[in-house]
């Protein structure tokens, strides 16, 4: 009864929808919190953010225990997300530790959310004196004094004022016989000096010696204007103040090239390398994916080489574009690379893969090291035979030269064996269908003189369907899937992109999939091969017009031409 009563009621049942839809968009509310800097010296100041789209103010008390709360602030914005306005709303003040040592702030309550507790890590305080009190000054920092030529050095700048700023400009001058590159943006925090609040901007760069030897790194330079810094000067003069400030100069002592050293050569602190994906199961003739994971302690990406898998015996080894991922700490650069390879198994059997080897030097201890991670038994069984007899020949023409060894054995493959009989089995068969079709087919009118193709596209919906699956995975499928997509636009799929080529009846479409093949092997741009494919294919799905070449296997025409 309860369920008719219900739907006699329409406005129960609205109400029963939108209560229903009110506590689904509360499981969906999202609330986080971090800080801007989790290592920071007593007296100074780091920033909690709290983010959340489920309403409701954090309660910042809490935080009261362990820390001086000051400058709140907020911001709120609204977005489109699956189809519903969702409104966001960024919470954030500053913390100033009342102890050092390692700090938890606390989960704070945020509507019908918590936030998770974070670890704060506060260092002895810095023993530093205003110079002589004044308004603004400049101090920068290295990392190392004694760095190895080309060794990546990090250098901070930080600019501190005492008074607001209505304008100004910080330049770091580029010395002789280095680079200087800019890393992330500014950073925002303030430190008790002396009794005195100051504001303070940290500037991060990157600093690689090209030669050996004494290097002198020119100080900064900052321009600006402030509001006054006394209690009558802000009442009495709204003038702004021009304040000036010159950074010291930094010198350092370049390290040359060790004797010996391997090459490339690449000084670092510290190299880590493990795989985020390892299959030890695999098939003759199909890709077993590997992906590399290395973490680099004192680096960017444009000062490491490429590495490559070792060659793998009895398989092919194709390597994607490496993906980089930068950020500083302890003062210091790091990257994170990740990078993707395709092995290729020939035959059935156990292959072992070697992870690459990373040849590095020891900046702390002065002597060479060597990184990899575990070699990999892969297990391959037995594949696809089209797929693998295709996969494991080497294409006319390749794009890239991957890594091959020979396969050991001497046996006859039975390939060749099979290859003639299923050709003698499809010739019987067309043989056969040519009969019957002159016994029943005399009635039939000649239009046009017809040929056969042994390969062909899809069926009629067949092909607007795999059409479609291509255009939709050229927007967010992986290369894979795209790969997968384009061989299936033929019936039966071509075994791999360069027999596709073969049989694309356009120009531009095989300069598109060339393209796709250059960049996914050959540290090109993917996302304008794939606008490349998105053109060609578009408008026009593959089809295959033209006769086929002589030993294709073909029959006459069932009609002699008029």
């Amino acid at each position: 009864m309860r369920p008719k009563a219900i739907g006699r009621c329409p406005t129960t049942w609205w109400v029963v929808c939108l209560a229903l839809f009110s506590v689904c968009g509360a499981a969906h509310a999202q609330t986080r919190a971090w800080l801007d800097r989790d290592r920071i010296a007593l007296g100074e100041t780091t920033t909690l953010n709290v983010e959340t789209d489920g309403g409701g103010e954090p309660d910042w008390t809490p935080l009261a225990g362990d820390f001086e709360v000051s400058g709140h602030t907020s911001r709120r914005h609204v977005s489109i997300s699956n189809g519903r306005q969702v409104a966001s709303a960024l919470f954030g003040v500053a913390l100033q530790p009342r102890r050092k040592g390692l700090l938890t702030v606390p989960s704070l309550q945020v509507g019908d959310a918590r936030t998770a507790p974070l670890s704060l890590r506060v260092g002895p305080a810095t023993a530093q004196v205003a110079r002589d009190g004044a308004p603004a000054f400049i101090e920068a920092e290295l990392d190392v004094q004694t760095p190895y030529v080309e060794q990546s050095v990090g250098y901070v700048l930080r600019l501190f004022y005492a008074t607001p700023l209505v304008s100004g400009s910080l330049e770091q001058p580029a010395p002789e016989g280095a680079s200087l590159q800019r890393i992330g943006n500014d950073v925002q925090y303030s430190r008790d000096i002396d009794g005195r609040r100051y504001n303070v901007v940290e500037r991060r760069f990157q600093l690689v010696p090209e030669r050996s030897g004494m290097l002198t790194i020119p100080g900064a330079r900052f321009e600006g204007r402030g509001v006054g810094g006394g209690m009558f000067d802000n009442v009495f003069n709204r003038r702004p103040r021009e304040l000036t400030a010159n950074g010291p100069p930094s010198v350092v002592e370049v390290q040359a090239m060790p004797a010996g050293a391997p090459q490339p050569w690449l000084p670092l602190y510290g190299v880590q390398a493990r795989w985020l994906e390892a299959p030890t199961q695999g098939r003759a003739g199909e890709a077993s994916t590997f992906v590399l994971e290395a973490e680099f302690d004192g680096a960017v990406d444009t000062q490491l080489p490429d590495f490559a898998l070792p060659p793998v015996a009895g398989a092919q080894v194709f390597a994607e574009p490496p993906q980089y991922d930068e950020r500083f700490d302890d003062g210091r650069a790091h990257v994170r690379l990740t990078r993707r390879y395709a092995v290729v198994p020939r035959a059935t059997g156990t292959l072992q893969v070697a992870g690459p080897r990373i040849d590095w030097w020891d900046v702390r201890a002065g002597a060479a090291r060597s990184s990899a991670p575990p070699p990999v038994s892969l297990a391959v069984a037995a594949g696809d035979a089209a797929t693998a007899a295709a996969d494991v020949t080497p294409a006319a023409g390749a794009l890239s030269s991957p890594s091959t060894a020979p396969d050991s054995g001497g046996s006859a493959s039975p390939w060749p064996a099979l290859a003639a009989m299923f050709a003698a089995l499809w010739l019987a068969t067309a043989v056969w269908a040519w009969r019957l079709q002159r016994r029943v087919g005399t009635a039939l009118p000649v239009r046009a003189s017809t040929t056969t193709s042994s390969v062909t596209v899809s069926g009629c919906g067949e092909s607007a369907q795999a059409h479609r699956r291509l255009m939709h995975l050229l927007q967010t499928g992986t290369p894979v899937e795209v790969e997968t997509a384009l061989r299936h636009l033929y019936t039966p799929p071509a075994p791999n992109l360069d027999d596709l080529v073969a049989k694309l009846d356009t120009v531009a479409q095989r300069e598109a999939v060339g393209q796709w093949q250059r960049a996914r092997w050959q540290d090109g741009d993917l996302t304008a091969a794939r606008q490349a494919l998105r053109d060609a294919f578009r408008s026009r799905p593959p089809r295959r017009t033209s006769a086929p070449s002589a030993g294709e296997g073909t029959l006459p025409p069932l009609y002699p031409p008029r």
